[in-house]
């Protein structure tokens, strides 16, 4: 298990298929969610996606920089605590994203709209 951030539990988790549901139509929302790790900046860990049911991801960032995960963590379980809230994502963040994962010149050139969804930015998180 590693702990980043602030020190949290796994108590009053849901899991990030409710969190849709569950935050409605508040532009912020404060909740503990449970998810699977899809990738992770190659970089640094400065953020991570989360996998939900229905193939989406929500991009998950570090409150003020101020810690990162680890690089090999795709697969295992996450619990973060934090806040999620309605996003834009611009062409430009999403190519710079495309990038710290890793991926080719030509997927990245597939980016061409922004993106707008739930993001997470947590102030703490365990990894198992």
């Amino acid at each position: 298990v590693v702990f980043r951030g602030e020190q949290i539990d796994d108590k009053n988790t849901i899991n990030i298929d409710q969190l849709s549901q569950k935050m409605g139509n508040k532009g912020r929302y404060d909740a503990k969610i449970k998810g699977t790790v899809e990738n992770v900046c190659k970089v640094k860990g400065c953020w991570m996606n989360l996998r939900k049911s229905d193939g989406e991801l929500m991009r998950v960032t570090f409150k003020d920089y101020n810690f990162f995960v680890p690089k090999d963590i795709e697969g295992k379980e996450a619990i973060i605590d934090g806040q999620a809230y309605l996003d834009t994502t611009s062409v430009k963040d999403l190519k710079h994203f495309a990038e710290d994962e890793g991926l080719s010149k030509e997927e990245i050139a597939k980016i061409t709209k922004p993106e707008v969804g739930i993001s997470f930015e947590a102030t703490g998180v365990i990894i198992r």
